[in-house]
């Protein structure tokens, strides 16, 4: 917990990039967390500080604004905590989730969707199965479009809540030893989160099943951004250097071939004992869902803060929000 001194303090001190680094956030497209870079996310994190004082009440920042949500995958936390945003923002809220609940169940194309979306709204937030389904939406319409995943390449509202959650947590992230733990190889947050802590100095423990190892393509973007790392199969091997254990789920819905998950489920499990020979101040976090790989005793104990991860997610969501639709509005 912080106190208010520490809130205030630290939002004083930022206000003043706030204010500037607004103007490069605004009516901005947030395609891939790679568009921005370490002053964009200091300014985001002062927002969504100031935002988590109005993450139960309403604001009128965006009372002139429509946010459609167009959700083409499942999503539970992600398309409901940009919904709480938009709402505790002011603005209003269309949009669908699932194809079956749109004319494309009817044969319409992707970009004339989004043409339609773009007269109706202000601002458009998308998830998508196919990889550049979310750039190729943003090179259609003329509102700001946000990326809420598409296929295993990118989720940046989760890689910037992930950085935001650790900050709060930490006040830092330089200096941080972060392991990511599971599905390295089709989990988008991972290839998000990744790119995302190549802005800060960290050392990144990343720990999976051989066959769930990260592809080559993130392996030569750490390379290229002289990132430290390592690779073990066993987070027992590295739990007590570790101040972050960021888990995610081995991803089903992911894998080209059926058999290839079947090899590799239930290959882990995050439990007390894992948890008990690491540091005092070592985190748990988990995007969520969670299937069966932490096991549910975790829950109760202080290093868990998934939960509170997720919370997060409407107050830097509302900060998000109001920086791409109003700017230095206050």
């Amino acid at each position: 917990m912080y106190s208010t001194h520490f809130f205030e303090e630290t939002f004083i001190k930022l206000a003043v990039d706030v204010l500037v680094g607004s103007l490069t956030w605004f009516n901005r497209d947030v395609i891939s967390v790679l568009d921005f870079n370490r002053e964009d996310f200091e300014v985001l994190f002062s927002e969504a500080l100031n935002m988590e004082k109005y993450a139960k009440s309403r604001l009128d920042i965006l009372s002139d604004k429509v946010l459609a949500l167009a959700f083409f995958e499942p999503s539970t936390r992600t398309r409901l905590s940009f919904e709480t945003a938009m709402l505790r923002l002011g603005g209003r809220v269309i949009g669908f989730s699932g194809v079956e609940a749109t004319s494309m169940a009817k044969g319409e194309n992707l970009a004339d969707t989004i043409r339609m979306l773009d007269a109706y709204a202000n601002a458009i937030v998308i998830r998508h199965s196919l990889e550049g389904a979310a750039k190729f939406a943003a090179e259609i319409a003329e509102s700001p479009v946000i990326n809420a995943g598409d296929g295993s390449q990118n989720h940046p509202t989760q890689a910037m809540l992930d950085l935001y959650t650790i900050w709060r947590e930490f006040k830092v992230i330089d200096g941080l030893s972060i392991g990511i733990l599971g599905d390295l190889r089709y989990a988008r947050v991972v290839n998000s989160l990744v790119q995302a802590l190549s802005y800060y100095r960290v050392r990144l423990h990343l720990i999976s099943p051989e066959l769930l190892r990260p592809r080559q393509e993130l392996i030569e973007f750490m390379n290229s951004r002289g990132m430290k790392y390592d690779w073990t199969d066993d987070p027992y091997n590295v739990i007590n250097d570790l101040d972050v254990l960021y888990v995610v789920r081995i991803q089903r819905e992911r894998f080209p071939d059926p058999m290839e998950y079947e090899k590799v489920k239930g290959a882990y499990k995050v439990t007390p004992k894992l948890i008990e020979k690491g540091k005092p101040n070592l985190i748990i976090l988990h995007p969520l869902p969670r299937v069966d790989e932490v096991d549910f005793a975790v829950d109760n104990m202080p290093q868990a803060k998934y939960f509170k991860q997720a919370s997060l997610g409407v107050p830097l969501r509302m900060a998000l929000l109001k920086l791409v639709l109003a700017g230095d509005k206050s």
